[in-house]
């Protein structure tokens, strides 16, 4: 029955109503209020361009300023303190965008661009496109028609290389699928193809199927089931992402072009291409700028790229700033929504709502209002997203120009798309415009992007609107009333047969969620009931302990300290004995600070760190942190991945990619409160196994050995006499810096934050060592650790100086090294638990090689 009433849709225009077709709405907080916090700007704004570009939230600027305030940042290239930061930021993000696709380094690398466009342009100009001839068939570029301008613009690089194109209708991947062809003897085909799709129309926002991935990888689906060769998937995502999880571990894409500021609105001008790492082989590429190269030389043609992924495709200097603008984005995208699927069951809602009610709209003479272009009837939100794309018709069923319609929305300031959206196959398939069609509309003065919208009274484009996750039920209103009293020959009828239908319909709403294996969580084991903190006294061995033997031949050596470090960079924990863990001594530096960026801080970015004390409780299972006029806060040694509360993420130490656990909420309110900047702690995951690289200067023939956050290797061990040496050297400068400093030999073996001090006769013999046993325990030297400004910091002041480095530099001749780095022999498959007692004595093994500094 039709219902003649304009109380019938205003009835239908208020939020209970709304409630009765969908029941996911908002993020647990009013939305209203979530708009009056972070979108002030839009008030009295009713935008509706989201998948041109949504908006950005202030507190995400907020936090970007401040960073960018608080942190110098460098360019990349360099290595000062400020472009180390710079770097180990840029990586962090790269980190967080993997994660945000459920995928991680060793299966993706992120290259940054300028955009998605230029992401489009980088797999057109490095494929490997081959020409068919008499050896074998060529290249097949494949695209559904319902592509971006971008996509189908990859066929100007292709038409040049004598490589064959085809377009596809997208009912045609399935319906054509088929065996894939089989390989005959001896002519096996090498041919690469690359076949592109959008995972969401940008033009009507119709989801396409991401399971064509593996059909195509795998040659089941049209066109790749009527071609030999291998076949390469390129996913356009950029629409997809912005209100929808993309789960890559699932449906592993080779290339996969991104624009950000359609998932945060800032910054724009920055994307990115997500590479498969085993698809990135077979990438060509010529031109080689900035930042890229391993070497070259200027008079020959000689270039060697380097080799990370990464560095061989970002051309010069990144746009770094904008990149480390990105966490600040995810991070608010976080704490105001929950998810991507939160957003995605929000913004679903808001279209399927704006559809139903736009196409029950019908003229006086019962004519339809709209003419809705799309290929469901939004029930699905696998095959749907938030976009709604339309013409207006009047009521002599003639389409209503979308460039009148865009200038009235204007006066009432509402802000919609309109025009062909860049997508020219889907606006000739959705409204029927036929090749020549364009041709003539061409000659007739029509260009894209005009405002021509009427030629010979059919129409050359249409009106899109999109959601975003801040967009409200008000939003809709306001655009469904701006329709009726616009554009509605009164009096207005309502098809409340087709409304009935819509309403009653059943629903798909959860077909895009993750499904995310829990991740087991790794035990160590506790040792005897205690409290561990900064022992009082120090225990020596007494000059009987040690035979005449020894003496003579220079080996006499004793435990005298037992260090460990907790929290990387924070205070040290004195002990007298401590168990070996698996990665070192049990709980060394399993914990780091970290800043708003992920990127990790030590002494040499922030020296009060040294003033942290971490405490730890074998007993109740706590790690404590306390510093001077702060109340201590407290978490569990072992953490629990089941626990929701928790966030895991991927950071970088020394180069190394760590997977992390976020400790909470209260630790990091108290290190922002005492470091006065915001910072996380961070825990490494039981079960992430890092295995030490061996460098120049390595011991090679180590077995694997697993480092928790260390630098180098899983202990640092120094001489008493060798600090004796240097405490004397920097006495003896006499300077105005050094006067009345330098006294305490303690303190400056501190500044070297060893895990083992020894003493012995001998300075510096430490350096010929190969092996060396403690107790009953053996080691073997990995190599000498390179001091850096760290040990400048005072570690009961946190005061800076050039001291000892200087002083260091000068006895050792311009070199810094000072002190040896060890590994535990059995580390990784030992069934009994070593420990380490102060006193044990100290048994070396001279190396062959004695090249001592």
């Amino acid at each position: 029955m039709e219902t003649h009433s304009l109380q019938d849709f205003q009835d239908l225009c208020t939020f209970e109503s709304f409630k009765d077709f969908w029941h996911y709405y908002g993020y647990g907080v009013d939305q209203q209020e979530l708009i009056d916090r972070e979108f002030k700007r839009i008030k009295g704004v009713t935008y509706l361009d989201h998948a041109g570009t949504t908006l950005f939230p202030e507190s995400q600027i907020k936090g970007f300023y401040d960073d960018i305030s608080r942190n110098v940042y460098g360019n990349p290239h360099s290595h000062n303190p400020s472009s180390r930061l710079t770097h180990d930021t840029v990586e962090s993000v790269r980190y967080r965008i993997l994660e945000h696709f459920n995928t991680c380094a060793e299966e993706y690398s992120v290259i940054f661009t300028s955009g998605c466009t230029a992401a489009l342009k980088l797999v057109a100009d490095t494929f490997p496109w081959k020409a068919a001839s008499n050896e074998g068939p060529g290249s097949q570029f494949c695209y559904l028609t319902d592509s971006h301008t971008s996509v189908v613009g990859i066929r100007g690089v292709t038409a040049l290389q004598g490589v064959g194109t085809v377009s596809v209708l997208p009912h045609e991947v399935e319906r054509r699928a088929r065996k894939p062809p089989t390989q005959t003897d001896g002519e096996e085909c090498t041919a690469p193809h690359l076949f592109c799709y959008p995972a969401q129309s940008n033009f009507s926002g119709r989801k396409y199927p991401l399971s064509y991935v593996k059909g195509i990888q795998s040659q089941q689906l049209y066109p790749a089931c009527e071609h030999r060769g291998r076949w390469y998937v390129l996913l356009d995502a950029a629409c997809f992402v912005s209100c929808s999880p993309l789960d890559l571990s699932q449906y592993p894409a080779d290339f996969v072009p991104i624009s950000f500021y359609k998932t945060f609105g800032f910054p724009t001008g920055l994307g990115a291409l997500l590479v498969r790492n085993e698809a990135a082989e077979v990438l060509r590429k010529t031109y080689f700028g900035g930042g890229t190269a391993a070497a070259y030389l200027v008079a020959e043609d000689y270039f060697v790229p380097k080799p990370n992924i990464v560095s061989r495709f970002e051309d010069g200097t990144i746009s770094f700033l904008d990149i480390i603008s990105l966490h600040h984005g995810f991070e608010t995208l976080q704490k105001l929504t929950g998810s991507m699927l939160n957003i995605q069951l929000h913004t679903f809602g808001l279209a399927r709502y704006t559809y139903i009610v736009l196409s029950c709209l019908c003229h006086s003479n019962g004519k339809p209002v709209a003419q809705i272009h799309c290929d469901n009837d939004f029930q699905n939100i696998a095959e749907q997203g938030a976009i709604l794309n339309f013409n207006l018709l009047d009521c002599h069923g003639r389409t209503v120009g979308y460039s009148q319609v865009d200038k009235m929305a204007s006066l009432f300031n509402i802000h919609i798309r309109t025009g062909c959206f860049c997508n020219t196959g889907a606006c000739q398939y959705y409204l029927a415009i036929s090749n020549q069609n364009v041709k003539t509309n061409l000659h007739a003065g029509h260009i894209c992007g005009d405002s021509i919208d009427l030629i010979e009274g059919r129409p050359t484009g249409s009106i899109r609107v999109s959601f975003g996750y801040m967009s409200s039920f008000e939003d809709c209103q306001n655009f469904l009333r701006f329709v009726v009293n616009c554009f509605v020959d009164k009096p207005l009828i309502l098809d409340q047969k087709r409304l009935t239908k819509l309403k009653s319909a059943e629903l798909m709403e959860s077909a895009a969620s993750y499904d995310l294996a829990s991740i087991p969580n790794g035990q160590l084991g506790q040792q005897n009931g205690q409290t561990i903190s900064p022992s009082p006294e120090r225990i020596t061995p007494s000059e009987d302990a040690v035979s005449e033997e020894e003496k003579n031949n220079g080996s006499s050596h004793t435990l005298t300290n037992l260090f460990i470090y907790p929290v990387k960079s924070c205070a040290s924990v004195e002990v007298t004995e401590w168990p070996l863990g698996p990665q070192g001594l049990l709980y060394d530096r399993l914990w780091m600070v970290v800043n708003e960026n992920g990127v990790c801080l030590s002494q040499k970015r922030e020296p009060k760190l040294c003033l942290i004390r971490p405490v730890i409780c074998l007993a109740s299972n706590t790690l404590q942190l306390q510093v001077s006029g702060m109340e201590p806060v407290t978490v569990p040694l072992e953490t629990s991945l089941a626990n929701s509360d928790l966030r895991t993420s991927q950071s970088k130490v020394c180069g190394d990619r760590v997977q992390t656990v976020d400790c909470g909420e209260e630790v990091s309110t108290w290190l922002s409160e005492f470091l006065g900047k915001p910072c996380r702690l961070l825990r490494q995951r039981p079960e992430f196994q890092r295995d030490m690289k061996f460098g120049p200067g390595k011991a090679e023939n180590c077995g694997p050995t697993a480092l928790s956050l260390v630098n180098e290797a899983q202990f640092l061990l120094i001489n008493r006499a060798s600090v004796s040496f240097l405490h004397e050297h920097i006495a003896d400068r006499q300077d105005s810096e050094n006067e009345g400093t330098w006294r305490d030999m303690e303190q400056l073996i501190q500044r070297f934050r060893a895990n083992l001090v020894i003493s012995g006769p001998q300075a510096f013999a430490e350096d010929d060592w190969s092996h060396l046993t403690v107790g009953d325990t053996q080691f073997q030297v990995i190599g000498r650790c390179g001091r850096c400004q760290m040990i400048g910091v005072d570690q009961k002041s946190a005061t800076r100086s050039q001291e000892p480095l200087r002083s260091l530099s000068e006895c050792r001749s311009g070199k810094v090294t000072f002190g040896i780095y060890l590994a535990h022999q059995s580390a990784r498959n030992t069934t009994a638990v070593p420990v380490l007692s102060v006193g044990a004595r100290v048994i070396p093994r001279i190396s062959e090689s004695t090249d001592k500094p």
